[in-house]
């Protein structure tokens, strides 16, 4: 077959976080297996020099369109039907509305399905939005209703669209995203202005992401340990300027929050390496690579129990329900108290997380094709 991939989203710094990071590492691991498919790649400027495959059976094709765009459904599909492909993937729900070519998707999360008329969850105006989500919820219906096979990186994504949408069951495949491994980094967090003992969060700062929450838990235990720090390493932007607002509301100096905007990978795999516990009070997640990377680091883990969350870290986590701020309060205390107990759970998911592999997905992605 001649196989279309959309990688448009290539990389975490062009595709924004977890969704480049996907693309970027299965057309990686794709281009190590051995296979007669032959594989056209749509790229943009950003990264079209990023992706050099070793496999005589890729070729690179500019595809300069930003996403979610008008341009993405106009242009695209031309774009597409150039090359005469049987077969593309979309690795994101943004499938153009007219592509007439056979087409497999990607669906990560139904976050956005899950925050209807939020405002809040853009930094657009209601008005603006409101035409935006219900342009949104077209290609989204589009997407799922007409592909030829969906995949989903979690049982909790597939039940919820299954939940959500008039689809069969066997026309949606789990198959669990990779772990990157991080590079050994001789940076010291002091040289960030951080000194531990400290909590970590890493991640964007979007409403769904329940960091007012943390934030509201965190004054609460700073009053008792006024030494410890709350990290937040991730994407400076407007909602991260609003938690550090209502930081600010609960009490906390700028010394106990301290925000790291983009750190590198150095910086990451020093961050979770001396955090004394890492937080993830997300409300929904499709996967979450995150707590994943702070369990490969040896760091302890509290997690939300909701979503694909328990489903992904299995009994490697400390649980608390999303808004129950006694059981972190008390998770964030025995970090301190017990720091031994929490380490040997987390030293035990390190075996765990091997399970997550991107040659794995890679493969299984393979079978779909080829299915």
């Amino acid at each position: 077959m001649r196989i279309g991939i959309d990688a448009r989203f290539f990389g975490p710094k062009t595709g924004g976080g977890g969704i480049g990071r996907y693309v970027e590492e299965l057309l990686r691991q794709i281009d190590h297996e051995h296979t007669n498919h032959e594989f056209v790649v749509f790229l943009r400027k950003e990264n079209f020099h990023a992706f050099r495959p070793k496999s005589k059976h890729f070729k690179l094709v500019l595809a300069d369109i930003p996403w979610y765009s008008i341009k993405e459904q106009l242009l695209m599909p031309r774009i597409f039907h150039r090359e005469k492909l049987d077969l593309v993937h979309i690795p994101h729900w943004n499938v153009p509305l007219t592509l007439r070519i056979p087409f497999i998707v990607t669906i990560h999360d139904l976050i956005l399905l899950h925050q209807t008329k939020s405002a809040h969850a853009t930094t657009r105006g209601p008005l603006t939005y409101g035409i935006k989500y219900a342009g949104f919820r077209i290609v989204l219906d589009h997407a799922i209703k007409n592909s030829q096979h969906i995949i989903v990186p979690s049982h909790a994504t597939k039940n919820d669209i299954l939940d959500h949408f008039s689809v069969k069951e066997e026309n949606l495949t789990v198959i669990y995203h990779g772990l990157t491994p991080l590079p050994k980094s001789a940076v010291n967090p002091r040289e960030l202005g951080i000194v531990p003992p400290y909590f970590l969060y890493v991640g964007n700062s979007y409403p769904h992401k329940n960091l007012r929450m943390l934030i509201h838990t965190f004054a609460q235990f700073h009053q008792t340990q006024p030494t410890v720090q709350l990290v937040l390493a991730g994407k400076r932007d407007r909602f991260s300027n609003d938690i550090e607002s209502e930081a600010k509301e609960f009490g906390l100096s700028p010394s106990a929050l301290r925000f790291i905007d983009h750190p590198s990978d150095e910086e990451l795999s020093s961050l979770y390496e001396h955090a004394a516990l890492f937080i993830y009070p997300s409300l929904i997640e499709g996967f979450g690579i995150p707590p994943l990377e702070a369990l490969s680091k040896g760091t302890p883990v509290a997690a939300a129990r909701t979503s694909s969350i328990p489903e992904i870290l299995a009994e490697h986590a400390l649980y608390f329900e999303p808004n129950d701020t006694t059981k972190l309060l008390d998770i964030m205390h025995a970090a301190l108290t017990h720091p031994t107990d929490l380490h040997l759970l987390a030293n035990a998911g390190k075996t765990f997380i091997q399970r997550y592999s991107w040659k794995m997905a890679a493969r299984q992605t393979l079978s779909v094709y080829n299915r």
